[in-house]
C-alpha cells in the first residue's frame, strides 16, 4: 500500500512539474508573433544578421564604421508580411476553409541554425523557450498543421530534423537544393520549382552578349554550390566560355594568408565574377567587395543583394556594387499586396514585435523607452513603406516573398482538400471540429497541384514550362540615389532560349568602365592570325600565330585558317582572298614587244642576206659549198625567227600545237642543212678530186639526202607526239602567288625532249665533223664558221634546259623564245656575215655599187 502511494505521488509530482514548467514559460514575453486561429501555420524567418554569426567574418570593422553588432535586413521583413497577407486573405474567403480561420506563429531565427532548431521546438511546445518533447497546450487545442521556413538549406535542414520527427509538413522557401532530401532521415521539406537551367542560359547569353569569356565563380560551400560549378562549367564550355577560378565560401579569409593572396590575384586577373546564391550567402562577400572595389570587377549575381542595412549607411553598399548585374526570376505580382504594404504601420499590428525594429531602421527616428519597453516616436508611427527608396524597401514582390505567399495557399488548399474529405466522411463533431492531424496534409502537398485560390493554381515541386528572368543593373540615378534599374529580360522555355534582350542605353557598368568591360584570358586574335592552344591552360588561353602562306582568317579568334580558292590568293595581312591576275606573255607586255621586235628585225635581216645571195649567186663565194643549201638554210632561219612569234600571245589549242611542231621541224631543216654543208666540205676535199662530174653529182645528191633525211626523222617524231599526247592549253595556279598563268602544256614531256635531243644530235654531229675538217685548205672552206656556229648553237640549247626548268610563267616562254632567237642569230651571224663581208667589201667597187643599187 505504501508503495502504491509513493508511486502515485511521483506521478503527481511529474505532472505538477510539467504544469509548473508550462505555467512558468507563459509568464515571459513571447519571442514570436502569434495570432490564433482554427489552424496555425508556423513561420521561421531570418530578419537580422549579427556579429555572433560564425559564418560572417567582418574583418574590417573600423574601416566600415560598424556601429553595433546587430543589423536589420529590412527587406526580409516582406517575407513575413507576405505570410500575414496571405492568411488574412484566406480568412476573408469562407469558401476555402469552410468558415474556419488560419492563425500563425512567426519566429525570427536570424541566420543561426541552432536558433532555427530551437524555434521549431517552440512551435511544437507552444511556448518559448521550449521543453523538448513536451507540449504546453491541451491535446485538443494543438492547432499547428504546417511550417514555412527557412531561408537557407542549412536552416531548412535543422527545421526539418525536428518537424519530421512528428511528421509535420514543412515548405521551404530557400533556393532549391537537391541534397536537402538526403540530409533529413525522415520526411524532407517541400521545395519550390528550380530555375537553374533557365538561370544558366541567361548568364551564358549575357556573357556572350558582352563577349565575357573569362569569368570567376563564387558559390556557397554546400551542395548547391558544387552543383552550380559543375553544371554551369559544362554549359560554358559548350559556348566557349572559361572559368578562371571557382571559390566556395567563406570567400573572405579573416586571417589573410595564402588563400587571401590567391583570391586577390584571381580578382585582379578576372574582371567579371559570378556570385551564385541568395542574400544570406552573400553576407560574407561584403568585406571582399569593399576591399577589392578598386580592381573594377563586375559582379553578376543570381539574386537581389539587399544587404544595404548591414553595417553601412544608406546607399553606401550600392556605391561599391555600382555596375553589378543581377538576375531575378520574375514572379507574378501578388494581387493587393502593394496596397497591403502601404497600409502596414506599427499601430495597426501592435502584437508584431518585429515591426518595431524594421521601422526604427527604415525611418531612422529617435526612440525612447518607457518602463523598460521600447517605444517608437511619432514620425515612425505615421511612416509608410511606400516612402522608402528602392534600396531600403521595394514595394514589388520579391521572389522569396512570392514563395512564402504561395506556400500559405499551398497549405490552405491542402487543408481545403482534407476538410472536404473529412466532411464527406462525417468526421465533424456536432460541437466542433475534430483536431486535424498535420500528416494528413502530405498526400495533398505531394501532388504538387495547389491553388492560390479556388481558381488560380500554383506549382510546388513541379517543373515550369517557361521562365522569365529580369536583368537588373545596380547604378547611380540622376537624382543621386542608388537603385536597381531593369536593363533586360530573358525568357527560357521548352528547353531553349525563347527571348533575350538588353537595353545598352540603360546599362552602366560603373565608374571603372566607361565602355563595355573586357574580360578574356587573352586579347582577341586579329584577322590573319589563328589561335593555338597553350599547354596546361584552358581553351580560353591561347597564343596568336600568323596564318601560313595562302591561308587567311576573315574573323577574329578562329582556331583554324582556311585556304583561299585556287583562283584567289591571300593578301599580305592574310585577312582576305584577292582574285589572281591572269598572266601570259602578250604582245602588249614590254618583254613581249621586245621579243617581237627582235624576231621581226632578225627575220628581215635574214631576208636581206637571202636577197644578197640571190643577187650574187654566180660569185664563187656563193657558189661554194652548194648555194642551194645556203638558200635552204637562210629560208629556214627566217622561219625560225618567225616561229618565235607563235609563242607570244594567249595560248590556244592551235598555237600550242603549232609552236613546238614548227619549231622542231624548221630547226631540224636548218641544222640538217648545216650538216649537209659539213659533209660537202669533207667530200669535196677528201673523197673526190675537184672539178669532176662525179664530184658535182655526189655533192648535190648527198646534200639533198642529208637535208631530207634529217627533216623527215624530226617530222616523224612530231607526228608521233601529235598522235599520242599533243600539247594543249593549260592553267598554272600554283607557280605564281598572285597570278594565274595561261600556258601550253607540252603534253608528252618525253616527246618534247626527244625533239630537242634530236636537234642536239644533229648539231653535235655537225660540230664534230666541222671540227675535224677545220684544217682543210682555207679557200671557201666553211668548216671554221660551222664550228663556231655549232658551238654557239649547242651552248644556247644546253643552257636552255636548266633555265627553262627553273622558270615559270612568262619567263619560261621568254626563255624558249630567246633561245630560238639566240641560236638562230648565232647560225646567221657565223655562217653568213663573213660571206656578206667578202661580197660587199672585198669584191671591188662594181659589186658594192650593184648591191646598193639593188637596195635602193
Amino acid at each position: 500500500m505504501k508503495l502504491l502511494i509513493a508511486f502515485s505521488l511521483l506521478i503527481f509530482l511529474i505532472v505538477f512539474q510539467e504544469q509548473i514548467s508550462c505555467f512558468s514559460l507563459s509568464i515571459p514575453a513571447s519571442l514570436g508573433y502569434y495570432q490564433d486561429g482554427h489552424f496555425v501555420i508556423g513561420g521561421l524567418f531570418s530578419l537580422r544578421v549579427t556579429a555572433r554569426d560564425s559564418r560572417i567574418k567582418f574583418g574590417f570593422n573600423d574601416a566600415m564604421n560598424i556601429p553595433e553588432a546587430v543589423f536589420n535586413l529590412t527587406k526580409n521583413y516582406q517575407h513575413l508580411l507576405a505570410m500575414v497577407f496571405g492568411i488574412e486573405k484566406i480568412n476573408k474567403d469562407p469558401n476555402i476553409l469552410f468558415n474556419m480561420s488560419l492563425g500563425f506563429y512567426l519566429f525570427n531565427v536570424d541566420f543561426f541554425e541552432t536558433k532555427a532548431m530551437e524555434s521549431s521546438m517552440a512551435l511544437l511546445s507552444g511556448e518559448s523557450p521550449p521543453i523538448p518533447n513536451y507540449s504546453c497546450r491541451p491535446e485538443k487545442t494543438d492547432k499547428l498543421v504546417a511550417v514555412i521556413g527557412g531561408i537557407s538549406t542549412g536552416i531548412s535542414t535543422q527545421i526539418s530534423r525536428v518537424l519530421s520527427l512528428y511528421n509535420i509538413p514543412q515548405i521551404s522557401y530557400a533556393p532549391f537544393d537537391p541534397s536537402l532530401g538526403t540530409r533529413v532521415q525522415l520526411h524532407s521539406p517541400y521545395q519550390f520549382p528550380v530555375h537553374t537551367v533557365a538561370l544558366y542560359q541567361g548568364i551564358i547569353q549575357l556573357l556572350l552578349y558582352f563577349t565575357w569569356v573569362w569569368v570567376g565563380l563564387v558559390v556557397p560551400d554546400d551542395m548547391r554550390g558544387e552543383l552550380f560549378i559543375k553544371e554551369i562549367t559544362e554549359e560554358m564550355n559548350h559556348h566557349g566560355i572559361c572559368v578562371a577560378f571557382a571559390k566556395k565560401g567563406p570567400v573572405f579569409p579573416s586571417g589573410g594568408g595564402v588563400g587571401w593572396h590567391q583570391l586577390i590575384v584571381s580578382l585582379i586577373l578576372t574582371r567579371v565574377v559570378i556570385a551564385f546564391g541568395d542574400t544570406h550567402d552573400f553576407l560574407m562577400l561584403v568585406p571582399l567587395i569593399i576591399c577589392c572595389a578598386t580592381f573594377g570587377n563586375i559582379w553578376i549575381t543570381t539574386s537581389d543583394w539587399y544587404t544595404t542595412t548591414l553595417p553601412f549607411k544608406k546607399n553606401q553598399l550600392y556605391t561599391y556594387l555600382d555596375g553589378a548585374l543581377s538576375f531575378l526570376v520574375q514572379e507574378d505580382e501578388i494581387l493587393g499586396f502593394k496596397d497591403f504594404q502601404r497600409r502596414v504601420q506599427p499601430r495597426k499590428y501592435p502584437h508584431d514585435i518585429f515591426i518595431q525594429h524594421v521601422w526604427s531602421s527604415l525611418f531612422e527616428c529617435a526612440h525612447f523607452y518607457e518602463h523598460g519597453v521600447r517605444k517608437l516616436s511619432q514620425c515612425e508611427q505615421n511612416g509608410s513603406l511606400i516612402t522608402q527608396s528602392l534600396n531600403g524597401w521595394d514595394m514589388n514582390t520579391s521572389p522569396l516573398s512570392y514563395k512564402v505567399h504561395a506556400a500559405v495557399y499551398a497549405i490552405a488548399q491542402a487543408l481545403h482538400e482534407e476538410l472536404s474529405r473529412s466532411a464527406n466522411g462525417d468526421s465533424f463533431y456536432k460541437g466542433g471540429l475534430q483536431a486535424l492531424l498535420p500528416w494528413k496534409l502530405h498526400p495533398f502537398l505531394q501532388r504538387g497541384q495547389v491553388g492560390r485560390n479556388i481558381n488560380e493554381k500554383n506549382v510546388v515541386n513541379q517543373e515550369l514550362s517557361a521562365t522569365k528572368i529580369n536583368i537588373f543593373n545596380y547604378q547611380s540615378l540622376q537624382s543621386g540615389t542608388k537603385a536597381q534599374v531593369k536593363v533586360g529580360e530573358f525568357v527560357f522555355g521548352s528547353h531553349s532560349v525563347q527571348h533575350f534582350s538588353l537595353n545598352n542605353k540603360l546599362i552602366n557598368l560603373g565608374e571603372h568602365h566607361n565602355q563595355i568591360a573586357f574580360s578574356v584570358c587573352n586579347r582577341s586574335c586579329l584577322l590573319g592570325f589563328k589561335r593555338t592552344q597553350v599547354d596546361g591552360n584552358t581553351f580560353c588561353c591561347y597564343d596568336c600565330v600568323p596564318c601560313p602562306d595562302g591561308e587567311v582568317t576573315n574573323e577574329t579568334d578562329l582556331d583554324q585558317c582556311f585556304k583561299c580558292p585556287e583562283d584567289q590568293y591571300a593578301n599580305k595581312l592574310r585577312d582576305q582572298c584577292l582574285p589572281k591576275i591572269i598572266s601570259f606573255l602578250s604582245h602588249e607586255d614590254t618583254l613581249g614587244a621586245v621579243l617581237v621586235s627582235m624576231a621581226i628585225s632578225l627575220s628581215a635581216f635574214s631576208a636581206m642576206i637571202l636577197g644578197l645571195f640571190i643577187c650574187y649567186r654566180d660569185t664563187p663565194i656563193v657558189r661554194a659549198n652548194n648555194r642551194n643549201l645556203s638558200y635552204v638554210l637562210l629560208v629556214s632561219l627566217i622561219l625560225c625567227f618567225f616561229c618565235s612569234l607563235i609563242f607570244i600571245g594567249q595560248p590556244r589549242t592551235v598555237t600550242c600545237i603549232l609552236r613546238q611542231m614548227i619549231f622542231g621541224v624548221v630547226f631540224s631543216i636548218a641544222v640538217s642543212a648545216i650538216l649537209a654543208k659539213t659533209f660537202i666540205v669533207v667530200v669535196a676535199f677528201k673523197a673526190i678530186k675537184p672539178g669532176s662530174t662525179l664530184h658535182m653529182w655526189m655533192v648535190t645528191r648527198l646534200s639533198n639526202a642529208i637535208v631530207c633525211c634529217g627533216s623527215i626523222i624530226q617530222v616523224c617524231i612530231c607526228a608521233i607526239w601529235l598522235g599520242t599526247y599533243p600539247p594543249f592549253p593549260d592553267i598554272d595556279m600554283q607557280s605564281e602567288y598572285e597570278q594565274i598563268i595561261l600556258l601550253c602544256n607540252e603534253g608528252s614531256t618525253l616527246a618534247f625532249y626527244c625533239v630537242l635531243g634530236y636537234l642536239g644530235f644533229l648539231a653535235s654531229l655537225s660540230l664534230l665533223i666541222a671540227f675535224l675538217a677545220r684544217r682543210l685548205p682555207d679557200t671557201f672552206n666553211e668548216a671554221k664558221t660551222i664550228t663556231f656556229s655549232m658551238m654557239v648553237f649547242c651552248s644556247v640549247w644546253i643552257s636552255f634546259i636548266p633555265t627553262y626548268l627553273s622558270s615559270t610563267g612568262k619567263t619560261m616562254v621568254a626563255v624558249e623564245i630567246f633561245s630560238i632567237l639566240a641560236s638562230s642569230a648565232g647560225l646567221l651571224g657565223f655562217m653568213f656575215l663573213p660571206k656578206c663581208y667578202v661580197i660587199l667589201l672585198r669584191s671591188g667597187g662594181h659589186t658594192r655599187k650593184k648591191f646598193f643599187k639593188l637596195i635602193l
